[in-house]
């Protein structure tokens, strides 16, 4: 007589089956084991979670460096000489790294809640380790291009610290039940004990975090200073091609009461507008001289510069992603303008009423106007009949030369030191300042505006999410040395649109 055994019928649990499955490919029950984990796969798991928390880092470096997408645009272009928007690829598989890497994060938590041996699929743990060595080596190569923006990280802080504090509280309630459910199970090992410690030292941290908060942005609105004027460096530049009529005349319109620009001199003792050593990123000089597209731009005459094309790059690069937010009239205008000579300027401030900062940019020895590029300058303020009184000298050589007209530097300086040299304004990243050094540096001032934040009036683009906030400036006083109406001001050199106070450019 044969004895038959009834048939085992088992609970189907869909939430395991495809967290087992898509974890480790473990589709079919009998796959499954409650068995502790082996040190290999915990070594894995440790990579999964070092892998996201520097994902995590990575990812929010570029969520706060997004306003100086375009410097780094711009460092790229210094390399390769070819313009493009490298931020698009780096946003993008920086977004898909951080979706797949956190998914994977939350199914290997599930599998140590629901006791689970961890068992990670060889195809994962290759994805994993791409996405660690990708990021490594970004970390690296940003250190080596854009070493400096790592700074914008503490700035930011200043900000977002309370929000990251809340997340972080929001994070770790969210995986407490999970914790909970792996540690209270009856079985103990040492890894439950290290799961535990972990989640304990990080929610201490968390706790007494904000005891390390300094947030200088946050201020009472009835002692605010009046907020500082805007200045159009290059013009606006998010709505014209830079360094054009168009682009300082949006600036004034817009607003602005003081305009920057980049002046480069021409052969014959032209000054021109032009932030590039070559023609090449902003006109079209690789179809009118070919064979010159190379050249610096110092070493073409006038009526050669004048004979290109100043707009057709902004409408095929769309550098600051404002383009489609344009009329179709401004984008006819755009298609049509040439480059800017320094006295066409001048005398749109001048109407305008407007202070000017020039960035000039000395020739090189061979240069027909080595020797006489400061008259040639010179020369050009007296024709466009605009007041000394209204225009700061950027450069710092020849400052003994230079009479009537304010002065700036890009260094660091001592208020003796600034005293000294006549000086009326520091063009300082804000990256390169912190708020402690401000206060440092402004001892023995009258006054001044704790680290205003810079806007222009350029409508965002909703699709991309462009923020046009931008850099930190602070204006003050000297209690001796400078009267009423001669203001210092600290302001970024590495801006779109910035500030000035009393007419003076920032």
């Amino acid at each position: 007589m044969v004895k038959h055994q009834p048939l085992q019928v088992y609970e189907k649990q869909v939430l395991l089956s495809l967290v087992t499955g898509i974890y480790g490919c473990r589709w079919k029950r009998y796959q499954r084991s409650q068995d502790e984990s082996s040190k290999w796969e915990c070594a894995w798991f440790t990579i999964l979670s070092s892998s996201f928390l520097l994902l995590l880092f990575w990812t929010y470096f570029w969520l706060v460096a997004q306003n100086d997408f375009n410097d780094f645009n711009w460092l790229v272009y210094n390399h390769s000489g070819e313009w493009r928007d490298e931020t698009i690829p780096i946003v993008t598989s920086t977004t898909v790294g951080f979706i797949y890497i956190t998914f994977l994060l939350i199914l290997a938590l599930f599998h140590i809640s629901l006791g689970q041996q961890l068992n990670l699929y060889w195809v994962h743990k290759i994805g994993v380790l791409a996405t660690l060595l990708t990021i490594v080596s970004g970390f690296v190569s940003v250190d080596d291009v854009w070493g400096d923006e790592w700074e914008i990280i503490l700035v930011s802080l200043q900000f977002t610290a309370p929000f990251l504090h809340i997340g972080g509280l929001v994070t770790l309630t969210a995986v407490s039940w999970l914790i909970a459910g792996y540690v209270v199970r009856k079985e103990r090992s040492n890894f439950q004990v290290t799961v535990l410690a972990i989640y304990i030292l990080a929610l201490l941290a968390l706790c007494l975090a904000p005891l390390t908060f300094t947030c200088p942005c946050i201020m009472d609105r009835h002692v605010l200073k009046p907020p500082p004027v805007i200045i159009g460096r290059r013009g606006a530049p998010m709505l014209a091609p830079e360094n054009t009529m168009m682009s300082f005349s949006r600036a004034l319109q817009h607003g602005a009461s003081s305009l920057e620009a980049d002046v480069t001199i021409s052969v014959d003792g032209v000054p021109f507008l032009m932030r590039d050593h070559t023609l090449r990123r902003t006109t079209d000089v690789s179809k009118v001289f070919p064979s010159r597209e190379h050249e610096d731009a110092s070493f073409f005459n006038w009526t050669e510069i004048h004979s290109l094309n100043a707009g057709h790059w902004f409408l095929e690069s769309d550098p600051y992603w404002t383009v489609k937010t344009l009329s179709p009239k401004d984008r006819s205008r755009i298609g049509n303008l040439t480059i800017c000579s320094l006295v066409e300027m001048l005398r749109l401030a001048a109407r305008a009423n407007s202070s000017v900062l020039l960035n000039i940019r000395k020739p090189a020895p061979e240069h027909p106007r080595f020797r006489s590029w400061f008259m040639d300058t010179l020369w050009t303020l007296q024709k466009a009949g605009i007041s000394h009184r209204k225009v700061t000298w950027a450069p710092d050589t020849d400052r003994g030369r230079v009479r009537g007209l304010l002065q700036t530097t890009n260094e660091k300086l001592s208020v003796e030191e600034i005293r000294h040299r006549g000086i009326t304004s520091l063009t300082i990243h804000y990256r390169k300042i912190s708020h402690h050094d401000i206060q440092w540096r402004i001892s023995g001032m009258q006054n001044y505006n704790p680290e205003q934040i810079m806007l222009s009036a350029v409508v965002r683009r909703p699709s991309r999410d462009v923020n046009i906030m931008k850099e930190k400036l602070i204006f003050s006083e000297l209690n001796n040395g400078l009267g009423s109406t001669e203001e210092l001001s600290l302001y970024p050199e590495n801006s779109h649109v910035g500030y000035s106070h009393g007419g003076l450019s920032c």
